[in-house]
């Protein structure tokens, strides 16, 4: 009886293994395909942008007198606006989340904000545009600055910092929160130090998901941030954040469509490549120093 048994049991391994082997070859040819596609990619933008790259082209200012295309200016303005999103967001996304994972007692209410937050993440830009040039330049009188462009960009990510926030701590093991709190911790304790170490790697994905979606965004900084790239950056951070500004998406924009200045615009495509790789290589060196304290 057993070797009846284990004779159906090959033969239907052997009717799986084409079906299996044939399915596995899909896959990895469509991953192969997405990689090669990438690399294709970040190619095309290196070979046609570096040639255009410079120390003029990234230290100065545009000059019309002169001629000369420079970056400079909209290279600042891209960090600043990164970097203080980035304060603004993160804490509340992964405050909201941990809210909304560990403390809501209404799933209703939950499930409404979960709704809400995935409804938002689906808006077009340009709808973030006309809402923050509203609230922030007209109501709130900060103008056309960095800063209207920092708190658009913010209701922009948040989104998707909650979500991803959401998904890091629910793919933590219930064991971790029941181990924690029954030998007495507090919740608060629980989360800080065995939650948020457990899920880093879901939140920087999500920072990093939300650097990408700022270096990208063109058109609901035109209308809060403004297109200025002529001025180097002058007087304090106060000064440069309350008066409008370019950022590199921005210049990428008007260089390849308004003017039809496709050098320029592959190099600052490859500035803009080589700015996001180096801060997911730094997001990612910082979480591994966290991971070993």
């Amino acid at each position: 009886m057993t070797d009846r048994l284990s004779n159906a049991v090959r033969i239907t391994d052997k009717r799986k293994r084409p079906f299996e082997a044939a399915f596995y070859g899909i896959i990895y040819l469509l991953s192969a395909a997405v990689i090669a596609l990438v690399a294709y990619f970040i190619f095309v933008i290196l070979r046609r942008g570096i040639p255009t790259i410079t120390w003029v082209f990234l230290s100065t200012a545009p000059n019309a007198i002169t001629e000369t295309v420079g970056i400079f200016p909209s290279i600042v303005n891209t960090l600043y606006i990164i970097l203080f999103t980035l304060i603004v967001s993160v804490p509340l996304g992964v405050g909201g989340a941990i809210y909304l994972q560990e403390y809501a007692r209404s799933r209703r209410a939950v499930r409404a904000i979960e709704f809400a937050a995935e409804t938002l993440a689906g808006i077009p830009s340009i709808l973030y545009g006309v809402f923050g040039y509203v609230v922030f330049c007209l109501a709130l009188n900060l103008k056309v600055s960095l800063i209207s462009g920092v708190l658009t960009l913010t209701i922009m990510v948040l989104p998707i910092m909650i979500r991803t926030t959401q998904e890091a701590l629910r793919a933590v093991p219930t064991s971790y929160r029941e181990g924690a709190l029954g030998m007495g911790a507090t919740r608060w304790y629980m989360i800080r130090t065995v939650l948020l170490p457990s899920s880093l790697k879901g939140i920087l994905t999500g920072v990093i998901l939300s650097v990408g979606r700022m270096v990208s965004e063109s058109a609901a900084l035109l209308l809060v941030a403004g297109n200025s790239a002529m001025y180097m950056p002058r007087g304090g951070l106060w000064t440069q954040m309350t008066g409008s500004g370019s950022t590199l998406s921005v210049e990428l924009f008007r260089h390849a469509y308004s003017r039809g200045d496709n050098d320029t615009a592959f190099g600052i495509a490859a500035v803009l490549l080589v700015i996001v790789i180096l801060l997911n290589l730094l997001t990612r060196y910082i979480a591994g120093r966290l991971n070993k304290q």
